[in-house]
């Protein structure tokens, strides 16, 4: 495994897509790493499904999850950045992939195994009308959605047209789920151009024919869709086929970019490769899967092609790497066919030879589950605390470390360290200035992406003192490069994303200063102005505030999950998702609404940030538990004993707080939250406007307790559930 790159960073190894051979030149790099080569991959989605158990899903044999891989665990496994994104087209030029949310990326070596798109651009009507299979990443949660239209229905009709070995199987596969779960069987009925499984012996079509008469799903060949309209199939011959669903399973075509990159491709629009798998108009160009074809080997779009060739194209980029000779990649000419029949039988097809059984099933399912194994079941990553130290927020030097070390400086300085979010600065004769200034290292392994939260997170301070942003000054620090292409790539993607939240936010970046480290670090210095009128600080609350919470917590459980391997995609995706929403329309919000007091949740979490808008009004507060908002995820991965860096350093402001007797929900309190959301007091009776204001807008906002008179010499925080009234609490799913 490869926690860092120790070596400086030579080569860009880029891979194009989340395939199957993809899947397992990751897997290689990340059991072999090779110094100085650093690897990234851009995919579109970051859960890759298994093409072979996908009709097992869709017949229910399979969950989600099972015939998924996780492209961020594995890219996380393999020490390569994830680059979440969709490529668009290649600049062999300049040696750039282009993305669709992304600046150009840089290459030394490229791959592709972009997959294929459907072709029915060919037949008016099928892409408005029809459920495309492929892509299939994308096929599954289309599915979900036909399975819940079939459930509201007294009635149900699926067409599906193709009728290759993925139509047949589909169709099979849909027939077994559908009859399980709707009360009359549904009326299935497959349409193909040609012959049933024109690839197939005749034998292996005679029993399939077979299977589709004893299970009554109705066969059309040799008969094409010429036209698809709403809820018909208009047929060559003019029959027509009524469905309330159709699946389109025709042959599919290449990404229609393929055409603009000038490299060779063969008749169809795919990549030609040679037996290397490298393409024979560009020695920096490998691709694999269903998006190639070997020039003189022509096979079928197959999966088990696909995931053959992984091996030899993982052995080919590290010899091209290493300026050795490559090995040759001819895939054979038959491969054993395992046709599934979606209910616990499959057939076995090869040549001649067609058989028929439940143990067939068995075997694929066998052969399939190991499959998924190699990619899912990974080596543990090291649990060594100074390789696994976390970044953004969580990487914060702990508060009272903090508070000690600013106290030896002096009085002045040690006041000034408990001050607001942004320092206020009063100029003669000009309305005051706020600054402030934010610094970490990267959480995310795509730089642009890392801008982007980096910038988030710095412009919250601000609008935590319901100020607007004017400039920022960037920090910057990249690890070493050999080339200085490869730094000036990695600072430009850095600040292209911050730049565009900058802009977006009214303000300009004015300046900065850079340096080399051992890991990606970003930061910004904001000045910004106060709102005439509308400047909100720590200090203001008042007995009977309510305090509203505008995002929900755990961004630093799950960036710590993630960097462990142990965090599924989805819910790091949740996060990101979270970390980019911006405040500054909660900071117009809550200072319209007449709010008492803000501050962003950040690194000391959501105890310690309410602790200190406590001391600062002299106040105690009371917190509901059941309105404690967390991210899908976060509260699974506490009770499985995932901890942040911060974590200990965080511990202290539990002595705070009484009531907390679920360990889970002490650990969400305390969790360091980057980019987090802005935490207000609002008067009671502005409370539910300013809630629903919120919500309407798209903040996950919840309002989470109420502001008591202060008891002690110390502010304190009770959890007492139930101890708001009015709406009520929200589910974590639906705050996530």
């Amino acid at each position: 495994m490869q926690p860092a790159a120790a070596a400086p960073i030579a080569h860009d190894l880029v891979l194009v897509g989340g395939g199957h051979a993809h899947v397992h030149v990751l897997k290689s790099f990340g059991m072999r790493p090779v110094p100085g080569v650093r690897v990234t991959l851009i995919a579109r989605d970051v859960e890759t499904p298994y093409s072979g158990m996908l009709p097992g899903y869709v017949a229910g044999h399979y969950r989600l999850h099972e015939c998924h891989i996780d492209l961020v665990r594995l890219a996380r496994f393999a020490g390569a950045r994830l680059i979440h994104d969709e490529a668009v087209g290649l600049d062999r030029g300049r040696r750039e992939v282009l993305c669709a949310g992304h600046p150009p990326l840089r290459y030394d070596l490229v791959s592709l195994d972009i997959g294929i798109t459907p072709r029915d651009s060919d037949v008016p009507g099928a892409a408005e009308h029809t459920l495309a299979v492929k892509p299939i990443d994308r096929f599954a949660r289309r599915w979900e959605a036909l399975t819940a239209r079939a459930a509201r229905l007294d009635r149900f009709s699926l067409a599906v047209v193709g009728g290759g070995a993925g139509g047949v199987e589909l169709a099979l596969a849909a027939q077994h789920r559908l009859t399980r779960m709707l009360p009359q069987p549904p009326t299935v009925t497959l349409v193909t151009r040609d012959a049933l499984l024109p690839a197939h012996h005749p034998r292996a079509r005679a029993k399939f024919r077979r299977i589709f008469a004893e299970r009554g799903v109705r066969l059309i060949e040799g008969n094409s869709t010429v036209r698809v309209e709403p809820g018909r199939l208009r047929l060559a011959d003019g029959a027509e086929v009524a469905f309330d669903e159709a699946l389109w399973v025709t042959d599919a075509a290449p990404m229609p970019w393929l055409a603009d990159t000038g490299l060779p491709l063969d008749p169809a629009g795919f990549i030609a490769v040679d037996e290397y798998l490298r393409s024979p108009g560009d020695p920096a160009v490998f691709a694999a899967g269903d998006t190639a074809a070997m020039v003189g080997h022509r096979r079928d779009k197959a999966g088990v092609y696909a995931v053959r060739a992984g091996p030899p194209l993982a052995a080919n980029l590290r010899r091209t790497l290493a300026g050795q000779a490559l090995q040759r990649a001819v895939p054979q000419r038959r491969a054993l066919a395992l046709i599934g029949t979606g209910d616990g039988r499959a057939v076995a097809s090869r040549g001649a030879f067609a058989f028929e059984a439940a143990w067939v099933w068995r075997l694929k399912q066998w052969i399939d589950r190991r499959w998924m194994r190699r990619y899912s079941e990974l080596p543990a990553m090291t649990a060594d605390d100074a390789a696994m130290r976390c970044g953004g927020c969580a990487a914060k030097v702990p508060a009272d470390v903090l508070g000690r070390a600013m106290a030896r400086l002096g009085p002045a300085v040690a006041a000034a360290g408990i001050g607001d979010d942004a320092a206020i600065v009063t100029l003669t004769g000009a309305p005051p200035l706020l600054q402030t200034v934010d610094f970490f290292r990267a959480m995310v392994g795509d730089p642009y992406l890392f801008g982007r939260i980096a910038a988030t997170h710095a412009l919250g301070d601000i609008y935590a003192m319901g100020g607007v942003p004017d400039t920022a000054l960037a920090i910057a620090a990249l690890p070493p490069a050999v080339r200085p292409a490869i730094t000036e790539h990695d600072l430009f993607h850095m600040l292209k994303g911050a730049t565009e939240v900058l802009d977006h936010a009214g303000a300009q970046l004015v300046g900065g200063h850079s340096a080399e480290a051992a890991e990606p670090a970003l930061g910004f210095a904001v000045t910004g102005r106060a709102r005439t009128g509308r400047l909100l600080r720590k200090r203001g609350l008042r007995p009977g505030d309510r305090l509203i919470l505008t995002k929900p917590l755990g961004t630093g459980i799950i960036l710590a999950a993630e960097m462990r391997g142990l965090a599924r995609a989805r819910v790091v995706a949740g996060a990101i998702e979270a970390m980019l929403q911006s405040a500054a329309a909660a900071s117009w919000i809550f200072a319209s609404h007449g709010a008492t007091a803000c501050t962003d949740v950040t690194g000391f979490g959501l105890l310690g940030h309410l602790l200190e808008m406590l001391a600062a009004s002299a106040a105690d507060a009371r917190l509901d538990p059941g309105r404690i908002p967390a991210l899908d995820g976060a509260l699974e991965l506490i009770a499985d004993g995932v901890a942040t860096s911060l974590h200990a350093g965080n511990l202290a402001a539990l002595a705070s707080a009484s009531g907390l007797e679920q360990a889970p929900l002490a650990a969400l309190l305390i969790d360091p939250q980057t980019a987090g959301g802005l935490l207000a007091g609002v008067p009671a009776a502005r409370a539910g406007a300013c809630l629903a204001e919120l919500r309407d807008i798209g903040y996950p906002a919840a309002e989470i307790g109420v502001v008591e008179p202060m008891s002690g010499e110390q502010p304190a925080v009770r959890v007492v559930p139930g101890c708001q009234s009015g709406e009520p609490a929200l589910a974590d799913a639906a705050a996530g």
